[in-house]
């Protein structure tokens, strides 16, 4: 039974029917119209308030997923229950209006008694349904109804292709005054009702003053049976199921397919209902929250009860509105008698239907349905409301029954103006502020208190849309403030300059025309114009604005622009103009054709013989060479400048005027537009081709500029970078999506203000770790001020999720007019990528997209890329690129364009099928707006939704893991064993897999790797240190020589892709479990991202996404589980590392400590627990060491721990390490210990190679050589004891890397030199970028300080070469930084100075450098040294303060030691200025900085590599100081330090240092300011111009012959 319904209800004809009651179903109606039938009946009217507020409620809430779905379920929670009861009683649901319903018993008017008595019952029952039903959180439900009865006419009318019907009559309107009295629960009976029903029945309560009645309840006598009654009664109604049927609600449900009825009834449907049981699309489509505007139009009748007569008027109307909306793309929703009138609920906007320019299409339609209207004799009194805004439109009802509606405060607002405001057309000022039409079309009209309208705002009339020559009220909108610079158009106003430039030069005609889209800043870029052209002298710039409907008005342009140039602009009496254009055109025109001015220019001068006999089109070509002759007088006695905003509305007399203009005189017409809407007309064409045109697009402004924008905006010094990330985002540099996003937030008070706090003030946690601030560049500093110098920032509101923010409805309009301008299939293509997420592939969208083919699929996404919906790109580099810079304005050359050969038709199939080849081969698209993505993702229901989350989730799930080049691991080592993460079902072959992946063995593999242990290889005992070396050394020769000639898969096919796997595939996957509700699964590749950003050197990244693990851990309920509590370990672990990182290491300890302590590995806290845990250590490190490891053997979940522990071991000794206090290297070097044992524990050779590196390392710096040369030879037998396969060669790539950099620390420059050249050939084979740009970096450092510098340059190429092919700015940034200690310590130049200040000023705010400890500190002490030297004192502090900033960021790190000794150098310089200003604390600071110094030499973790340079600055600030004694110590302590290491560099420096100090030379007080001019550049130096020995002369000599005492 159940499947025949279901078969039932598919049918078209069904799916019909629901929307339309038996009334129509089974009527049998005059094809004629306007048709009329009578007959008798019971109305039932029922009113449920609450729904309009709701409505409002969820159309105004802030995130996305506002619930247009939780609205279809409340409003049909409640309305489905009504229909069914009133189903169940034989009714008929003839209209829902919005949130209220009406229904009709039909009978015979001797059956009304009875009827009544059942209608009443119904109603009863209606109200038990609420009294039983709690309301829904923050809803006010109140239902109330009205019953009528007795005669009632039905009305058909439309025209061929739609039609509409009404119920007239005494008893309609009966019905609604009865509802009208009806309070909360209420059922009043009208007069005619209470007069026809069996009193006997009813108990009653009288209404004072009424002759209508408030039913109490029914009162049936003992013996009353309903049942039988009931029965009894629906016999008597036509279509009421029985029988067979009667387990259906409706007849209407068991409609056979009858085409000829099927037609019919359509034409009752509305295109979009129709459209979508074609398409067989979801019923929830149509349901969603939607900016609409609402016209709403009531007609009042002459003769209000002769239904012939209002018929016909009611027709004629009917037929004119159709004809109106359909060519706006309106529709009528609605049509029905309201308060003694005929109303139309007319919308424009609907799904499918939305236009740009709706306000405006919606005005000019009310205003010509107005004045139709009007005209119809019939009619008394028309009156229209017009208000636009967001509001409801969806199915409303039950399944059987319903019908497509609109609910929201909007239609209110509307049907309250049309009623308070009769006999006029009245906006709201939404719909006047949206309508871009100048303000004399409107008249503000006095407040009226409105019933069911809290604040409908200002009202206004719409006086009519026919341009009138206002003059003097066409002047640009915008207006130009001396406080608010012109934003992002340099580019452009440069243009202007120029052609400017030509025009005065060649006296010869010049146009410029701005294109761009609306937003763009067009207006505002005129205004700029018009007042830098109204500078000069001798010149006139006249500026006006045009609408739309200039556009219709002939010679309207040439109109105002000559009405502006006579001066006509300024009158304000038509006498005055008249006056005026006498004294003007005397000379140049006889008094009789002065008549020929009076419809331009709207004077009165008599109308002479000769003029009336004149035609049209001579009067016109009279006009125009008048104007020819007052413009050519004009300038002859100065320069025009014709400047004309919205110029796409110049009408074709006009464009063909300017056309001839130019031709004729020597003027410059400066012109905006957004692009033409269809071709332009001939002459505007040809002035686009003029070869004096210059046509520019208009570019989106730079991220920069948007930031600048919007601190000035806010009139704050910063903002947080969240909303920095969301504006540019959202904005893509359109100004106005910029606008509109930041008034959003201000409406939803997201955005807080307060003073600034100076960074010192602040001390560092966990959330305020990163300095979560982005700053205006430093020229719009000046306008960001509050008042007298005081400086606010702006920040959001606690627990904002700016990316969860639903759109403005202003910029959702914008991409509904989008959307619905496409074909069905693309807009559900569009709507599928949009719950990918804004960036997508192919793949994935083929998957989600149901039942298409791959071809339709490429050949949709050609077109939309074409349409500038989406943009493709080949890899993620290319993405990344893109999104750092947006589209720049361009100049477009359309007379070149039009002497090319257009093909047409065939042209336009060639470029689509060149798109459809770059989309095969890119593979990954982006949405060009995040708003479209938004908005598309928001016409989902929340069902739908969560269906192709899921499609999403199991796709990308098998490829969310690192790379193949990677081995597919975990991010976080086995993390995968700890928690299960996936939907799809695993096979064997497929865990097998992963366990390989993983380094698992199968069982026959651990047998080979035992078999193979015996044979070990060791290092013999009496090896001379350089045989030690030289062994090393050709075991890394042999590797790279197999790496090179072996057939086997040691290398890989392709470079590292685990970046792009990250923003493609896990994140994306984190994102759709997180809309799935699975917030265990969504944590875990949260937790991935976080690590797998750590990796690639992204602190703020990793950082950002640990926080939204946080808020996923906290959602977390099972505390208990083994797999949660390791979520949280590994969860501080990473917090550590971001702390560790960003050089806050009380707070990376302190998270250690929190990770260890789940993972049951207590840390000591004192003394004695520290004592008898090294000892427990010791014991277990002898222990372990006798055991061969097993590699693959130890089980998952326990590898996941011991990685995880070894991890924070790892990074807790380099903690304590940093540490003076005495004590403290005994935890570091417990920490250390407890890694290796953790280590082996793996027994997996990767791990416990690392951490007898990291043991080798700790004892290296600790001093202990005999320690670490122990473990630097275990790591090489280990090696020498692996195969060289594809699983190894990783792992001795790697130990090259490491030894070289450990070397490098330790100052054996030659040895670090030697491994880093075999480590770079490694990882460059390995094709691992990541790792590739370390070693270099490494690499050039050690060869700068041995001076090897043809070496060094190739290897300074290399690193570049690198850097721009992966888009690495780290690797560039630290280019550039080796650029600057070339020019300041070796003397000559690789990249200039200028070139290294303009890098720096362009990224120092970028993430990855400035969250760097130590790259940008060393970049900004480079430059204050520069300064430094050169005594520019003012550009020292600002480069020096910011670098000081960073110094705090103590991290273990070379880059980090490297920037700090170059700050102390500046520090240094900066001390001999003070002293040789004698000022008072310049001994406080010499003391403070020889002991930083002191300090940093006495530090564990400073490398000995930087003892030379730490001991010269203090030997310079000792001698600074007057102690020779110290200085002659440091230096020779330097001195010997660069000998033994072979530092040539600092050898060479001390050298010069030693004798400039010492010898009787007078200081030359621009030395350095010479030797900078005469530096040579290295091509001079390679080509032999200038010798490598003359460079070692060019050296900063440090002054110190000031004062003979300084104290």
């Amino acid at each position: 039974m159940s499947a025949r319904r279901e078969e039932l209800q598919d049918r078209a004809i069904v799916k019909i029917a629901a929307h339309l009651p038996d009334l129509i179903v089974y009527g049998d109606f005059s094809p004629e119209r306007p048709s009329v039938k009578c007959f008798d009946g019971v109305l039932m009217f029922v009113d449920i308030s609450g729904f309009t507020a709701m409505t409002e409620k969820f159309s105004t809430a802030m995130y996305m997923d506002r619930g247009a779905e939780q609205l279809v379920e409340i409003l049909n929670y409640y309305i489905s229950a009504i229909v069914e009861k009133v189903l169940i009683f034989g009714g008929d649901i003839l209209k829902f209006a919005g949130d209220a319903l009406l229904a009709l018993w039909r009978v015979e008017r001797k059956q009304l008694k009875n009827i009544i008595t059942v209608v009443i019952k119904c109603s009863l029952e209606i109200h038990g349904l609420f009294e039983a039903k709690e309301a829904e959180e923050g809803l006010d439900i109140r239902v109330k109804i009205g019953l009528a009865a007795g005669h009632i006419t039905m009305l058909v009318f439309g025209d061929e292709t739609r039609n509409y019907f009404l119920v007239i009559g005494q008893a309609v309107d009966d019905v609604r005054l009865a509802q009208n009295m009806a309070q909360m629960n209420d059922v009043i009976l009208s007069p005619n009702c209470w007069q026809l029903c069996d009193r006997s029945m009813i108990e009653i309560e009288r209404i004072p003053d009424q002759r209508a009645v408030k039913v109490s309840f029914l009162k049936p006598p003992p013996t009353f049976n309903f049942d039988e009654f009931f029965t009894k009664c629906m016999t008597f109604m036509d279509y009421y199921p029985s029988g067979d049927h009667k387990n259906f609600l409706r007849l209407a449900c068991m409609l056979e397919s009858d085409p000829e009825l099927e037609l019919s009834l359509q034409k009752y449907v509305m295109e979009i209902i129709l459209k979508q049981i074609d398409d067989k699309q979801l019923r929830g489509y149509l349901s969603e929250l939607r900016p609409v505007t609402i016209v709403f139009v009531n007609l009042m009748f002459k003769e209000q009860d002769k239904v012939e007569v209002i018929g016909s008027a009611i027709q004629a109307a009917c037929v004119h509105i159709t004809s109106v909306l359909k060519v706006f793309r309106g529709q009528i929703n609605k049509v029905f008698m309201f308060d003694k009138g005929c109303s139309f609920l007319c919308v424009f906007g609907f799904p499918g239907e939305k236009a740009s320019d709706e306000i405006t299409h919606a005005l000019e339609s009310a205003v010509d349905i107005f004045d139709f209207c009007s005209q119809v004799h019939k009619i008394r009194t028309v009156s229209i409301g017009v208000a636009s805004g967001i509001v409801f439109c969806g199915i409303v009802g039950h399944t059987v029954r319903h019908e497509y509606t609109v609910i929201g405060q909007k239609v209110n607002i509307a049907a309250r103006m049309m009623m308070y405001y009769p006999g006029i057309v009245t906006c709201d000022s939404v719909t006047y502020d949206g309508s871009n039409l100048p303000a004399y079309f409107f008249k503000e009209l006095p407040k009226k208190v409105m019933k069911g309208v809290a604040d409908s705002g200002p009202v206004y009339q719409c006086l009519g849309l026919n341009e009138k020559v206002m003059f003097g009220m066409a002047y640009l909108i915008c207006r130009r403030h001396e406080g608010y610079p012109l934003m992002g158009r340099v580019k452009e106003i440069d243009y202007f300059m120029s052609a400017m430039k030509d025009f005065l030069m060649t006296n010869c005609s010049r146009v410029l025309m701005y294109e761009g889209s609306p937003g763009y800043g067009k207006s505002h870029l005129l205004t700029e114009i018009e007042y830098l052209a109204s500078r000069h002298e001798n010149h006139r710039a006249i500026a006006i604005a045009l609408t739309r409907i200039s556009f219709h008005q002939n010679f309207y342009t040439i109109q105002i622009l000559m009405a502006n140039v006579l001066g006509l602009d300024t009158c304000k009496h038509y006498k005055e103009r008249q006056t005026n254009l006498q004294n003007k055109v005397k000379m140049l025109l006889d008094d009789k054709f002065h008549c020929l001015l009076n419809d331009i220019f709207h004077v009165q001068f008599p109308v002479s013989r000769e003029m009336s006999k004149m035609s049209t089109l001579r009067k016109q070509k009279q006009l125009e060479a008048l104007f020819m002759k007052i413009l050519e007088q004009t300038v002859r006695e100065e320069r025009i400048v014709f400047i004309i905003d919205e110029a796409q509305f110049v009408d074709g007399t006009s464009w063909a005027f300017i056309e001839k203009l130019i031709q004729s005189m020597p003027i410059f017409i400066v012109m905006s537009l957004s692009p033409f809407p269809e071709s332009p007309c001939a002459a505007a064409n040809a002035i686009m081709k003029n070869r004096n045109t210059t046509y520019i697009i208009l570019g989106a402004m730079q991220p920069q500029e948007i930031r600048d924008k919007v601190c000035i905006d806010l009139s704050v010094s910063s903002i947080p970078r969240e909303l920095d990330s969301y504006l540019v985002e959202g904005s893509c540099g359109i100004p106005l999506y910029c606008e509109e996003l930041l008034k959003n937030l201000d409406h939803h008070r997201v955005l807080l203000f307060q003073q600034a706090e100076s960074e010192e003030e602040t001390n560092v946690t966990w959330n305020n770790l990163f300095k979560n601030s982005v700053k205006p560049t430093e020229d719009t500093h000046f306008y960001t001020l509050v008042s007298e110098g005081r400086k606010e920032v702006c920040y959001l509101a606690s627990g904002v999720r700016l990316k969860n923010l639903s759109p403005p409805a202003s910029l959702k309009e914008i991409s509904l007019v989008q959307l619905d301008s496409m074909s069905l299939s693309h807009q559900m293509l569009v709507r599928c990528a949009a719950i990918i997420g804004l960036t997508f592939t192919t793949e994935l969208l083929f998957e989600i997209l149901p039942c298409w083919n791959m071809k339709t699929m490429i050949k949709a996404l050609a077109t939309l890329v074409e349409s500038n919906i989406f943009d493709c790109f080949r890899s993620s580099k290319d993405l990344q690129l893109a999104l750092k810079q947006n589209v720049s304005t361009l100049e477009v050359h359309y007379r070149s364009l039009s002497l090319k050969p257009s093909e047409g038709l065939a042209r336009d199939e060639e470029e689509l099928r060149e798109k459809e080849g770059e989309v095969i081969e890119c593979q990954i698209l982006r949405f060009c707006r995040p708003i479209m993505q938004k908005t598309a993702y928001e016409l989902w229901l929340k069902d739908q939704k969560k269906v192709l989350h899921l499609k999403c989730a199991r796709f990308l799930e098998a490829n969310a893991h690192q790379c193949n080049h990677c081995k597919n691991r975990d991010f976080i080592p086995y993390h995968h064993f700890i928690v299960d993460s996936r939907l799809n079902p695993l096979d064997m072959d497929k865990v097998k897999k992963m366990a390989k992946s993983q380094g698992y063995k199968t069982e026959e593999d651990v047998i080979f790797s035992k078999s193979e242990f015996h044979k070990k290889y060791r290092f013999p005992e009496n090896l001379s240190d350089t045989e030690t070396k030289e062994v090393i050394l050709h075991f890394f020769d042999n590797v790279i020589i197999k790496m090179r000639s072996s057939s086997e898969h040691i290398i890989p096919s392709e470079s590292c892709r685990c970046e792009e796997l990250l923003q493609i595939v896990i994140l994306p996957l984190a994102q759709h479990f997180v809309a799935l509700g699975e917030n265990n699964k969504a944590l875990y590749y949260f937790l991935e991202t976080a690590s797998a950003y750590l990796l690639l050197g992204d602190n703020y990244k990793a950082y950002m996404y640990l926080g939204e693990g946080e808020r996923l851990l906290k959602t977390l309920t099972n505390e208990d589980s083994w797999s949660q509590a390791f979520e949280y370990a590994t969860f501080y672990s990473l917090k550590a590392q971001v702390s560790f990182n960003m050089g806050q290491m009380v707070l990376a300890k302190k998270m250690l400590r929190k990770a260890l302590k789940l993972l049951d590995r207590v840390f000591p806290t004192n003394l004695i627990t520290l004592l008898f845990q090294t000892h427990v250590e010791k014991n277990r490190f002898f222990h372990l060491m006798n055991q061969h490891p097993q590699e693959g053997s130890v089980p998952g979940k326990k590898l996941a721990l011991l990685y995880l522990q070894s991890a924070c071991f790892s990074l807790l000794w380099k903690i304590y390490s940093l540490n003076f206090f005495f004590h403290y290297k005994y935890y570091g070097r417990l920490a250390v210990m407890m890694q290796v044992n953790t280590s082996l524990e793996t027994q997996n050779y990767f791990q416990i190679i690392k951490a007898f590196l990291d043991y080798s390392l700790y004892h290296h710096l600790a001093g202990y050589e005999g320690m670490w040369f122990r473990y630097e030879i275990l790591v090489m037998e280990q090696l020498l004891n692996l195969p060289t396969k594809d699983d190894t060669i990783e792992i001795i790539a790697y130990v090259a890397d490491t030894l070289g950099h450990i070397k490098f620390l330790m100052g054996h420059l030659d040895l670090a030199i030697e491994l880093g050249s075999r480590a770079h050939k490694m990882w460059s084979l390995l094709r691992n970028p990541n790792k590739h740009h370390m070693v270099l970096c490494r690499l050039v450092k050690s060869l700068f300080l041995k001076s090897r510098y043809k070496h060094l340059v190739q290897v300074l190429g290399w690193l570049w070469d690198l850097s721009v092919t992966e888009e690495h700015i780290f690797s560039k940034a630290f280019f550039y930084f080796v650029c600057l200690d070339i020019m300041l310590y070796s003397g000559f130049i690789y990249r200039t100075f200028e070139e290294c200040l303009e890098f720096i000023d362009h990224n120092e705010d970028n993430r990855i450098l400035k969250f760097q400890s130590g790259l940008l500190l060393g970049l900004y002490s480079c430059i204050a040294v520069w300064y430094a030297r050169l005594q520019e004192w003012h550009n020292f502090y600002k480069f020096s303060n910011r670098a000081k900033t960073l110094v705090a960021r103590r991290t273990p790190t070379v880059l980090y030691y490297e920037g700090i000794s170059r700050y102390m150098e500046g520090q240094a310089l900066h001390l001999q200025k003070q002293i040789e200003e004698q000022a008072e604390t310049a001994q406080a600071s010499g003391i403070e900085l020889l002991k930083a110094l002191e300090n940093l030499v006495a530090q564990n973790t400073t490398g000995p590599v930087f003892y030379p340079r730490l001991y010269h600055l203090m030997a310079y600030v000792c001698i600074l100081m007057g102690d020779g004694h110290s200085c002659d110590f440091f230096l020779k302590t330097a001195l010997e330090l660069s000998e033994a290491q072979g530092n040539l560099l600092e050898k060479c420096w001390l050298s010069m240092s030693k004798e400039w100090w010492y010898s009787a030379s007078e200081f030359i007080g621009d030395q350095w300011l010479q030797t900078v001019l005469s530096l040579p550049s290295w091509d001079r130096i390679a080509s032999g111009n200038v010798a490598l020995q003359d460079v070692q002369k060019n050296k900063f000599l440090m002054r110190v012959n000031i004062l003979d005492n300084p104290f």
